[in-house]
C-alpha cells in the first residue's frame, strides 16, 4: 500500500473547501489529526504550486482570518484578488465576515 505523503492529505483538504469560502492552518492541521502542525500546513501551501490538480491555497489564511500566505504568490496581491473573485471581501489583507465564511473540515 503507498503512503501518502502529509502534503498530499493537506492537498486533499485544501481541495474541498468551497468556493467563496476559507480555512485555516489549523483546522487543517486539526482535521489530519496533527493539530500542532499548523506550520506544516503552511509549508504545504508553499509548496503547492505544482500540484496537480491544482490547490486552491488563496483559501487557507491563518486563524484570524490574515492572508499570511500572500508572499508565496507570484504577486503580493494575487491572494486577494484570487478570494475577491469568488466573493470574498477583503480588507487590510484580512477577510471580512471571516467567521461566516470559515469551513471548517471537521463539521462537513
Amino acid at each position: 500500500m503507498d503512503q501518502i505523503s502529509f502534503f498530499d492529505k493537506v492537498y486533499e483538504v485544501v481541495r474541498q473547501i468551497p468556493y467563496g469560502r476559507v480555512s485555516t492552518y489549523g483546522a487543517i492541521a486539526e482535521s489530519l489529526g496533527t493539530k500542532g502542525s499548523s506550520r506544516m500546513v503552511g509549508y504545504a501551501m508553499n509548496a503547492s504550486g505544482t500540484a496537480n490538480p491544482p490547490v486552491p491555497a488563496h483559501r487557507v489564511v491563518n486563524r484570524q482570518g490574515l492572508l499570511t500566505g500572500k508572499k508565496s504568490f507570484a504577486t503580493n496581491s494575487l491572494m486577494e484578488e484570487m478570494l475577491k473573485s469568488e466573493g470574498v471581501e477583503v480588507k487590510d489583507d484580512q477577510v471580512v465576515n471571516f467567521n461566516e465564511l470559515f469551513w471548517n473540515p471537521l463539521n462537513q
